[in-house]
């Protein structure tokens, strides 16, 4: 069982009351929008609200940022609103590809907002192989909070900063991104194929065992302490596609126990839209 801060367990959720914390089901498919939303609709854990990776978590008329870029902060705090959190609330977030498609992004930016939050491991595959009690249906109206939540700048690296950063070698940057794509073997989405010169890859997926839970945090930092070599996690910037698998990296590295590292929110769409930037390919 994982006893991490920022993990839960199905039983352990379910066993909360519901007035403590407020339950957001992130699922959501890359190729079919509409799925996620239809799937909670159809099944959700118990008084659960949903979030969309296109329409709560990015703001995606940001041009130069990315399939993904990160709303404003206004319009995260109305989305917090609506669901009717409050202040002192915690928030579990899950999905069905184990953290790593929105529910890992929702906690990442959560924690960026100053708001205790945790993913549900093993996401909802979990909570049902637990036999544990689901509704259907879109949810009730819920009476609108007063929120006004402020992301913190120094937790998000852009453009300038990571020029500087890898001008100084200050840095080591973890590419989230599945082997074949990080090498240049493939690009089924963005403009270029390859990664950013310099970047290491660490696949979001060997954060999870067969079971589709994360590993242990021994485990997990072990894992990460041989890819960081001599940096330190606070050294460590790490990106992805479009900044959504990148923060399941970031949530393997606080269970684990290292904390202080940051997120590149363009990541790869962002970073090859640009022509003139430099790109490599291989390991």
């Amino acid at each position: 069982m994982n006893e991490s801060k920022v993990l839960i367990e199905a039983t352990v959720l379910a066993a909360l009351p519901a007035r403590d914390v407020l339950i957001i089901d992130c699922r959501f498919a890359l190729s079919d929008p509409g799925k996620g939303e239809r799937d909670f609709i159809a099944a959700h854990i118990p008084g659960a609200v949903y979030a969309s990776l296109d329409h709560d978590l990015s703001d995606l008329s940001k041009p130069g940022l990315g399939r993904h870029p990160l709303p404003e902060e206004e319009a995260f705090s109305r989305s917090l609103s609506r669901w009717g959190w409050h202040a002192g609330q915690r928030v579990v977030a899950y999905d069905d590809m184990g953290g790593a498609l929105a529910a890992a992004r929702l906690w990442w930016m959560l924690g960026v907002a100053g708001i205790e939050a945790a993913v549900l491991d093993g996401g909802w595959q979990a909570w049902l192989a637990a036999g544990l009690r689901t509704e259907h249906g879109a949810p009730g109206a819920r009476a609108a909070t007063r929120v006004e939540r402020h992301f913190d700048p120094t937790r998000v690296v852009y453009y300038d900063e990571l020029a500087t950063l890898r001008g100084q070698a200050s840095m080591l940057l973890l590419d989230a991104r599945a082997a074949p794509r990080f090498r240049g073997e493939s690009e089924p989405i963005d403009r270029a194929a390859g990664h950013v010169p310099g970047a290491h890859n660490r696949p979001f997926m060997q954060n999870l065992g067969s079971d589709g839970r994360f590993k242990s945090a021994d485990a997990l930092r072990a894992e990460f302490e041989a890819a960081l070599g001599s940096y330190a996690a606070r050294d460590v910037v790490h990106m992805c596609g479009s900044g959504v698998t990148a923060c399941h990296n970031l949530l393997a590295m606080e269970a684990a126990g290292l904390h202080g590292s940051r997120l590149f929110a363009p990541s790869w769409s962002g970073y090859s839209s640009d022509p003139a930037r430099p790109v490599a390919t291989g390991d």
